[in-house]
């Protein structure tokens, strides 16, 4: 296509919008970013059970960082054994999870479709955990804060907590740039 006079070519990023809600910039400040303001994700294990035994499965649950005012980075769940993605992290905690800005404004915003490489997607990998419990009172309040509906869940499915003990951090938010990131980070 032809370019008008001082059309100069187009900026790399040029669709890289700036994310609402600040906090810090580059990658480790998109992913605290992703993992603060994410209620939900996609928890992928190795089936445990029956045909499916050691394939891939996966399944979206809720999950908090921490308290409204508290975010802390590392994930809670509020979880029971009737679930089958729970049944496997019994058997093998090795999880991935990934946490999509599809939650937020940003994609809808800028009218990106949520599957769009311009839209972030966070994966977490590590050993997801039964809460102890000097912790639990800490992980009732990051997920009822969060989703207080979850209180009137029935209490004969057993529900109880755990989260993710990350080990590592990937990081999309360009096309094709998938960049790690340090833990420590």
């Amino acid at each position: 296509a032809a370019r008008r006079p001082g059309q100069g070519a187009a900026p790399s990023r040029m669709f890289s919008y700036r994310r609402e809600g600040g906090g810090a910039p580059g990658r480790a400040g998109t992913a605290r970013f992703l993992a603060r303001h994410n209620t939900w994700g996609f928890v992928a294990t190795r089936a445990a059970r029956g045909k499916i035994q050691g394939m891939p499965y996966g399944n979206c649950l809720l999950l908090s960082d921490g308290p409204i005012n508290n975010s802390t980075g590392i994930p809670f769940f509020y979880v029971t054994p009737k679930d089958n993605t729970v049944t496997d992290l019994l058997k093998n905690p090795m999880a991935s999870l990934t946490l999509p800005e599809a939650d937020g404004n940003f994609c809808r915003k800028n009218v990106i479709d949520p599957e769009d490489s311009r839209c972030a997607r966070l994966t977490l990998m590590g050993q997801m955990v039964t809460v102890p419990p000097e912790e639990v009172e800490f992980a009732k309040q990051a997920m009822f804060s969060r989703h207080p509906v979850v209180r009137k869940w029935p209490r004969s499915y057993e529900w109880f907590f755990m989260k993710m003990n990350i080990e590592h951090i990937w990081l999309q938010n360009w096309y094709g740039e998938v960049s790690p990131i340090a833990v420590e980070e």
